[in-house]
């Protein structure tokens, strides 16, 4: 950012104007004064708000896919609970729901993801699976009795989406819900789910939970899984 002169810059007001036109192919130097901002903000948080209000009206205008992607990955830094609505508009979008979901899995508090596990009935497709797999990276452990109701489902991607999230989230309790799933999870996620239990193990000892850690790789380790699982639990096992 130093190389980058202060005469004639746009200031941050001109900067949002400029975003709500802005899309591929514009130069990215009528954004700088946002960058800039953004950065200071997470310092001064009386600053935060303003910004934080100013992307949320770039996200209800009429604006580029790309403007919107801009926006989101902003709000992943300073977004608050004020933002959670906004944004879980656009997680229906196939272009910006992927910017969206990131973001709502920054926003410090339960907010975001209340939001998102409201959403998944709402949705449908890549755009559901997304929102299931960024519950996981919330790591909210209540989220874990609502993540396993997929799990017997008639929907093996939504199952397998299931499973990722709680070997995200890494609890005890995730781990717990992993352990019973993995032995009967259809062959065609089966090793998906494994390797979500390899994820949730090493969270656990990651976190200081070694004697969960070891109870859920001596259910990899001793299973019927492929060679390179059992392989992968067992060099888990030499760790706890």
């Amino acid at each position: 950012m130093s190389n980058i002169p202060d005469q004639g810059s746009p200031t941050t007001a001109e900067a949002f104007e400029a975003l709500k036109t802005y899309d591929a192919g514009s130069g990215r130097g009528v954004l700088w004064p946002l960058d800039e901002a953004v950065q200071r903000s997470l310092k001064v948080q009386k600053e935060r708000a303003a910004l934080e209000q100013g992307f949320i009206l770039i996200l209800q205008g009429k604006c580029s896919e790309v403007a919107k992607q801009y926006a989101c990955s902003k709000l992943a830094l300073i977004g608050s609970k004020s933002s959670v609505p906004v944004l879980v508009a656009l997680l229906p979008d196939p272009h910006v729901s992927a910017s969206a979901r990131t973001a709502l899995e920054k926003i410090p508090g339960t907010a975001a993801v209340k939001a998102l596990r409201a959403s998944v009935g709402k949705l449908s497709g890549p755009a559901k699976v997304g929102a299931i797999c960024s519950i996981g990276a919330t790591r909210e452990d209540a989220s874990v009795p609502f993540l396993a109701t997929f799990l017997h489902g008639p929907d093996p991607e939504l199952a397998a989406a299931a499973a990722y999230a709680l070997g995200q989230i890494g609890s005890a309790k995730a781990a717990t819900v992993l352990k019973l799933f993995v032995g009967v999870a259809p062959g065609t996620i089966r090793v998906r789910v494994a390797d979500a239990g390899l994820t949730c193990a090493e969270r656990l000892l990651t976190d200081g939970h070694n004697r969960e850690a070891r109870e859920m790789y001596q259910a990899l380790a001793s299973s019927t899984l492929p060679a390179y699982i059992r392989q992968a639990a067992r060099h888990g096992l030499e760790k706890c």
